[in-house]
């Protein structure tokens, strides 16, 4: 009788122990980043997550991504400078920085939202 022999993946690992942990690596960071794809597309595809009132607790992404705007739309319309586009500040922290109340940016916002909604239907 011949002897067993060792499985595909340990034949592996006993040969190229750095390629098969690179391997192992890349699989999990594939495997992390297509569970975030995917919970990002059941979270969107919800629809009580579409153009949803802007709050003190949003950041402009959120809004963006909400109500289907372009980002620079968004910044626009709250006056964010370049640098802080990719922060994650909310709107209560915007305006408690700027010293206004949050209504106060929430109606630029809606003012903004409504003149894109009527110039693209």
């Amino acid at each position: 009788m011949s002897a067993a022999r060792p499985g595909i993946f340990r034949r592996m690992w006993r040969e190229a122990p750095l390629l098969s942990g690179a391997f192992v690596l890349a699989c999990a960071v594939t495997l992390f980043f297509a569970g975030r794809f995917v919970m990002g597309a059941i979270f969107w595809a919800d629809p009580a997550h579409r153009d949803v009132p802007p709050a003190a607790w949003m950041t402009p992404r959120f809004v963006a991504h909400s109500w289907h705007l372009p980002p620079d739309l968004v910044a626009d319309a709250l006056a964010l400078s370049h640098d802080r586009r990719e922060g994650r500040i909310t709107l209560g922290q915007l305006a408690a920085e700027r010293g206004v109340p949050v209504e106060t940016l929430v109606a630029d916002l809606e003012a903004a939202i409504a003149a894109h909604r009527e110039a693209h239907p």
